[in-house]
């Protein structure tokens, strides 16, 4: 029970500090394009980053416990002290930092306060490259940059969704219609960055094909295949449901809200599953 615990605290604190993160880029993308749903947003952006730290730090409580067994590794100093002194304390209090500044970024309204926030973006995406496959491997120099770009591409597109669906609810219909616009437009050059950057870490980190038939490389096609998904749907908001928002169409802003939560429930997945995943395989068993 303190295995299932412990991974999915660290599963959700994953998806909520992801959040956060791309909550925080939105905002420094077109917050100054949104008249009425941007104090909305923001508050958003501080309530993640609130759930982040919650559950990060309930992660952090709840980590030794998995290490021993039993729940009373909690309560065991010595493995605490020696968890917090290892890679994941370094990962740990980065990732807090991190929310920390989208917190206050968020809580101050203005460009200065945006900045801010997204440097914490910067900082949670930063915290995942200090442990994991990742580190251990001796090409670190490579696959860290790499890492880290994914997940502020993950970040980008998954923290702007409930922003997205907020705005074209209630910003006016062209001003809806050309933020969808604008994120679609950086979305082009952003997304396929996921899986570019994906394709090139799982080069690195796998040591042949046949890596492909453990349980690391089953969850790795599965992400392949959430993410040939999410391109369908995000192709839908691009090409339909978005210019339908310019022009005002009502039927076309539910339909876009729809799509927005079949995307965040799939990313969702993907980021849960690779954060059980990684917690309990190795890249090659």
């Amino acid at each position: 029970m303190a295995d299932i615990v412990a991974i999915g605290l660290r599963a959700l604190a994953f998806a909520a500090a992801l959040s956060a993160a791309g909550a925080a880029i939105f905002v420094w993308l077109f917050g100054t394009s949104l008249n009425r749903s941007a104090r909305r947003i923001r508050g958003l952006t501080s309530a993640t980053a609130v759930c982040g730290l919650l559950l990060t730090a309930a992660h952090v409580v709840v980590e030794p416990a998995r290490l021993a067994g039993a729940w009373s590794g909690i309560f065991d100093a010595s493995l605490q002290t020696l968890l917090l002194g290892s890679a994941f304390g370094t990962t740990a209090a980065v990732r807090v930092l991190g929310l920390l500044t989208v917190l206050a970024g968020s809580l101050r309204p203005g460009r200065a306060g945006d900045g801010l926030a997204l440097a914490g973006a910067v900082l949670i995406a930063a915290s995942f490259a200090f442990m994991g496959h990742t580190a251990a491997d001796p090409q670190r120099w490579l696959l860290a940059p790499l890492l880290i770009l994914h997940l502020v591409a993950i970040a980008f597109w998954f923290g702007a969704l409930w922003p997205l669906a907020d705005m074209a609810q209630h910003e006016a219909p062209a001003a809806a219609g050309a933020t969808i616009r604008r994120f679609s437009a950086i979305a082009t050059w952003v997304v396929p960055g996921v899986f570019v950057a994906g394709v090139a870490m799982a080069s690195l980190l796998l040591p042949g094909w046949s890596s492909l038939r453990t349980a690391y490389g089953f969850s790795l096609m599965a992400k392949v295949a959430g993410f040939s998904t999410l391109m369908g749907l995000a192709a839908l908001n691009k090409w339909r449901f978005g210019p339908g928002i310019g022009r005002g169409d009502g039927v076309a802003v539910a339909a876009f809200r729809r799509t927005i939560a079949a995307e965040w429930l799939l990313i969702f997945g993907v980021v849960m599953v690779t954060a059980a995943m990684t917690a309990l395989f190795s890249v090659w068993h």
